[in-house]
């Protein structure tokens, strides 16, 4: 599932190339007509993202959009070819056209309803507005482990699988670590570091966590391969060797989610 970074990512895209201008809004597949038919014609005012939801905002509604693991968009320049395969919704304005495929959710909302939305999520690394106390007051009185509670999208959003092992790793925290016994200093470098991080993915799109120092190129270890692309520590790297200190990196199943990281680098 995309993480927050790739959101944001689209959401500046989407605003640069439709803000500001009516946009033709239609659903090829079906699933989506109604809604497209409300907002078709109108002004594009503003895209925006939350943690792994995407808004489009316009006079009559918002489009809301959650691609979940299959949602992908693909874009050109107009004119517009004809719609291949199942095309929820396509988005055309002057110069670009946008088709969204596949996604978890893609609906119109009222003010109301987007508003609901946002109350449940906690706060978003990547937006300015954050209240990082807010994810603390929960973290801190939890039992939950602090691996579990990074990627529960009520207590902090936009943090994916990626993101959860590598900023743990990277402050030598172990995964299993009831929030509660998380120190609130470590939550302030976690927080400080995520907002970093994440905002280089929107910059890059991709997810790159290793410093300078272990990079392949001073190493001399070969580039990482893997279709997620981006230098990381544990992140799908289970048995190989830390880049750190050499053990290998452990791997379990967490609330169905795979979890990674170094026993030596983050012990219990």
């Amino acid at each position: 599932m995309p993480e927050g970074h790739t959101l944001h990512r689209l959401a500046r895209l989407h605003q640069r190339r439709y803000a500001g201008e009516p946009v033709e809004v239609s659903s090829p597949q079906g699933k989506f007509a109604a809604g497209a038919s409300l907002v078709d014609g109108q002004v594009f005012e503003k895209a925006e993202a939350y943690g792994k939801h995407l808004f489009h905002h316009y006079p009559s509604g918002t489009v809301h959009i959650h691609l979940g693991l299959y949602g992908t968009f693909t874009e050109g320049r107009m004119p517009a070819p004809e719609p291949v395969g199942q095309v929820r919704m396509r988005l055309a304005g002057r110069t670009q056209w946008t088709d969204l495929r596949g996604p978890n959710r893609c609906e119109l909302l009222t003010p109301d309803q987007v508003d609901a939305i946002k109350a449940r999520l906690g706060p978003d690394p990547l937006r300015r507005d954050a209240k990082p106390d807010l994810a603390w007051e929960k973290i801190s009185r939890s039992r939950t482990s602090i691996a579990a509670l990074l990627m529960d999208q009520s207590v902090l959003c936009g943090v994916g699988n990626v993101y959860r092992a590598e900023v743990l790793f990277r402050h030598g925290i172990a995964p299993m670590l009831p929030g509660r016994s998380l120190d609130p200093v470590q939550w302030k470098e976690i927080w400080t570091d995520l907002v970093a991080l994440m905002r280089v993915g929107v910059r890059t799109g991709r997810i790159d966590t290793v410093s300078d120092e272990h990079l392949p190129e001073v190493t001399g270890r070969a580039p990482r391969q893997d279709r997620h692309g981006g230098e990381v520590y544990v992140y799908r790297r289970a048995g190989q060797p830390c880049l750190v200190c050499g053990t290998p990196v452990a791997h379990q199943e967490l609330a169905g989610r795979n979890l990674y990281w170094c026993p030596a680098c983050q012990p219990s």
